[in-house]
């Protein structure tokens, strides 16, 4: 594998510490699998409609049958599905209230034991439930622009019972109330999903938000960190990372990004305070699953191969536990389009996802005894696990069956060595040391 120029013997490479700390890793969510790649668009048109084979299990990505939103690997729960979430719409009509506060818990949460049994008939569910509620934001400083009117809505709300208040009195109840009503319908949702469910993994996609999109701004240069404040405000949360089970922070990429040295700041930042997040949250760290799209945001334009790697490969250095590549219907509104999906899994995406999970479990295999998963000991460093293609091939099968990429080739021991050098591991429950080899409680 390619890390760096330089390598080290394994024995004193294992003493140098990361910069900063790791707990007991989330298990594998996929046995033997430390870096999983979910495939989450609904394209069972391009094959039951236009005869275009995707064939995406070949490629180590998890998908549901039918390729739906909803299954038996992973249920997304967007705003209809899932209760009566109060929201207002595009026009301004409120729905369910409007308002958490203005809305009924009790109502929302039988309405929920439905929703979930029905969405998830599997008691032994145990892949991936994520909640996509997009509406407000539950810190009241976080509802700007269009979601203004969750602050200016509890404010009339409080006006109605207070109406000899101050504008300060009633602006510092609402929004009191709006928080612990946000709080509310988003805690109890997920304490319930976890009483039925009990394995599944379970969180809000878009949380946390690491609020760094400040590349727009050319007026100065973008380093991609998180703006203090907003770290700050991500503590003020931990109520909801205490109660996920899982979380899915977004990488999404803009075109204007594109050929640009932001992408790369702008992800790592973005999955670094996510597994910071997920470190504080419990004992243990919690599974972090970054969406992602293999293309530009509002286009049919494909990652280029280098925001592959800012993307994909970035998340898997860093440590996460998998990606789920996100993506609408436009994959396979035509023909075309379906061709179109179909021509990049087959000539760039496929062998890159090939690459990087291969690359992954050998690492956790050969540093971390499997088990453990690799992450950098420098987060900020270039390194990436990929293939040696010094030593490693990956070929399109041209027979009919097994997968779609094979792989030839044999680790060896500098490979080791040069991974030593810029990776340790994040051992998995019940294991320690610095190559996981130990069992906890064993002298």
């Amino acid at each position: 594998m390619i890390y760096t120029s330089y390598t080290f013997t394994l024995l004193c490479l294992c003493t140098i510490k990361l910069g900063w700390s790791l707990k007991h890793g989330p298990d594998p969510l996929i046995p033997n699998k430390p870096f999983i790649i979910v495939w989450n668009a609904p394209t069972q048109d391009c094959k039951s409609k236009y005869n275009v084979d995707l064939d995406l299990s070949l490629f180590d990505i998890v998908l549901n049958q039918n390729e739906t939103f909803s299954g038996q690997n992973i249920t997304i729960f967007y705003t209809l599905m899932l209760g009566f979430y109060p929201y207002y719409g595009d026009d301004g009509t409120p729905v369910h209230g409007g308002i958490p506060q203005n809305s009924s818990l009790g109502a929302h949460l039988l309405k929920a034991l439905k929703d979930i049994e029905f969405y998830i008939p599997d008691k032994n569910f145990n892949r991936l439930a994520v909640i996509d509620w997009e509406a407000w934001r539950p810190l009241w400083i976080r509802n700007w622009d269009k979601k203004e009117i969750y602050r200016t809505e509890s404010e009339k709300l409080v006006k109605e019972h207070h109406i000899d208040w101050t504008p300060e009195q009633v602006d510092r109840e609402a929004q009191v109330e709006f928080e612990q009503a946000a709080q509310a319908f988003m805690v109890q949702t997920l304490q319930l999903g976890r009483i039925l469910r009990p394995r599944g993994l379970w969180g809000f996609y878009g949380f946390p938000s690491c609020y760094n999109n400040n590349f727009k701004n050319s007026s100065f240069n973008y380093t991609g960190q998180c703006p203090e404040v907003e770290v700050q405000r991500n503590d003020r949360l931990k109520w909801l990372w205490k109660e996920s089970t899982a979380l899915y922070p977004d990488i999404y990429l803009e075109k204007k990004m594109k050929y640009t040295d932001k992408v790369l700041k702008y992800v790592r930042y973005r999955v670094k305070e996510a597994l910071r997040v997920s470190e504080e949250a419990t004992n243990d760290s919690i599974p972090v699953l970054p969406y992602a799209r293999v293309v530009y945001t509002y286009t049919m334009e494909f990652l280029t191969k280098d925001d592959l790697i800012h993307t994909i490969g970035e998340s898997a250095a860093l440590g996460v536990s998998g990606i789920v590549l996100w993506g609408d219907h436009e994959y396979s509104r035509s023909e075309s389009s379906c061709r179109m999906v179909k021509s990049y899994i087959d000539r760039i995406l496929g062998q890159y996802i090939t690459n990087v999970t291969s690359a992954v479990a050998l690492c956790s295999q050969n540093l971390c005894s499997g088990h453990g998963r690799c992450a950098r000991r420098d987060a900020d460093s270039k390194a990436h696990l990929h293939l040696n293609p010094e030593r490693f091939r990956i070929k399109p099968n041209t027979g009919q069956f097994g997968p779609s990429f094979l792989l030839q080739g044999d680790i060896g021991k500098e490979d080791i060595a040069a991974m030593a050098a810029q990776f340790l591991c994040n051992c998995y429950s019940g294991w320690e040391g610095p190559q996981c080899k130990k069992q906890m409680g064993q002298r």
